[in-house]
Formats: structure tokens, C-alpha cells, sequence
């Protein structure tokens, strides 16, 4: 659709339409006339908008019970912007599936992440997977976590800019790193139509690619 209408890259994070069916709308909790596949407008002021908002993306990115910051964040600072981030230090311990009674999710990935060794990464990761934590782990529109505490999308990304749920990440990535998305983008859609990993002779290409997006 993106292409057909010759619509923006950025689109991709902050459309305020998607297309959804009876069972799809349900999930979504919004009101749709009919159960055949069809457009659906004004999805940001449902809580929504662009891929962030998709529940594929989000469960995709969860634990088999609960969501997972971690794995949000780390999606969306590699595979989505682009980031080179190390592989985990040997030796961290797994995160429980439930929290310990008393603590939020949200908390339980505060205290794994204060380990010296894990939070320069932690730092970088975490507050993009805490925005999304308005939604479970499979996509569902929530207020509370699966103990009944209440959720905090609120967080401080590495710049010092504050965010605030699905609105405030999505605000953040098309006017401070849009052009950091678009890049990431040239290279991946560079890389499914050679059919191989992008290298650095390619990167004349990606730029004459970024000039026309």
C-alpha cells in the first residue's frame, strides 16, 4: 500500500490507518462495521498508529507470558534505527516470568539492568521497550501488568528527551531520528534486493537512495 501510493518512509511509524478484519478490530478493541478485511482511519486516537502500534510487532517482541522491554527496546534500537549494540555479557542471570510479588515488570527490568555490566547497554535499550509497555504481550491495550500493578509508560531516553507511551516514542522517532530511520531502511531494502548483506561500497547508493525519500 506504502508503495502503491507512493506514500512517505515515514509512514511506517506514525500512519494513522491500518487495515484490519472483525477478529483483528476485536483484538484492537475498535468498532468496526463488518468482519471483511478493510481500512481503518484515526488509529492514533485509539492509542495507535504505525508499525509500533501493530500487535505482530509487539508480541513478536514479548516472552511467552509477559512482555519483554528488553527485547522491544533492543528490536527497535538495531533492527529500526540501526544501532551496533554488543552481545550481553557471559554470565547474566535469565529473567524470571513473573515478577516477584510486590514489583512491576517494569521494575523487575530496572533492577536486572542497575548490574554495572549491563547498564551502559540497558540504558540504551530500555526506555523505548518502557514507552511500549502500555501493551501486553500480545499486543493488547492494557492500564495494569499481569499482577494488577499499574503500568508507567513514562521514560528518558540516552539524549535526555523525556517520552511518554506509544505517542511520545512515536513523536521521537520521526522528528529527532527520522533520518536515522530512513538510513536503516535504505540498507535493509538495499540489502533484500541484492540479496546479500550491505557493504561499504554500497554506501554511495544508500545516500542517492535517502535523497529521493
Amino acid at each position: 500500500h506504502l508503495f502503491q501510493e507512493n506514500g512517505s518512509v515515514l509512514s511506517l511509524l506514525d500512519a494513522d490507518h491500518t487495515f484490519v478484519n472483525g477478529p483483528l478490530a476485536n483484538h484492537y478493541g475498535l468498532e468496526l462495521n463488518g468482519k471483511e478485511w478493510q481500512r481503518f482511519d484515526g488509529l492514533r486516537a485509539q492509542g495507535r498508529g504505525g508499525i509500533l502500534g501493530f500487535a505482530s510487532t509487539l508480541a513478536k517482541q514479548s516472552g511467552a507470558s509477559r512482555t519483554s522491554p528488553i527485547l522491544r527496546g533492543n528490536w527497535l534500537s538495531e533492527v529500526v534505527l540501526g544501532e551496533k549494540l554488543p552481545r550481553p555479557p557471559k554470565g547474566v542471570p535469565i529473567l524470571p516470568e513473573e515478577a516477584p510479588q510486590g514489583l512491576t515488570e517494569r521494575q523487575l527490568i530496572e533492577r536486572h539492568s542497575s548490574d554495572a555490566k549491563c547498564s551502559a547497554c540497558h540504558q540504551r535499550i530500555d526506555p523505548f521497550g518502557f514507552a511500549l509497555e502500555g501493551f501486553d504481550a500480545i499486543g493488547r491495550a492494557r492500564t495494569n501488568d499481569t499482577s494488577g500493578l499499574a503500568i508507567d509508560t513514562r521514560a528518558k531516553l540516552p539524549d535526555g528527551v523525556a517520552i511518554e507511551g506509544l505517542a511520545g516514542l512515536r513523536s521521537y522517532l520521526v522528528n529527532t531520528r527520522g533520518d536515522d530511520f530512513l538510513r536503516q531502511f535504505s540498507r535493509k531494502l538495499l540489502g533484500y534486493a541484492l540479496g546479500r548483506s550491505v557493504q561499504l561500497s554500497d554506501t554511495p547508493l544508500i545516500g542517492s537512495m535517502l535523497t529521493r525519500l
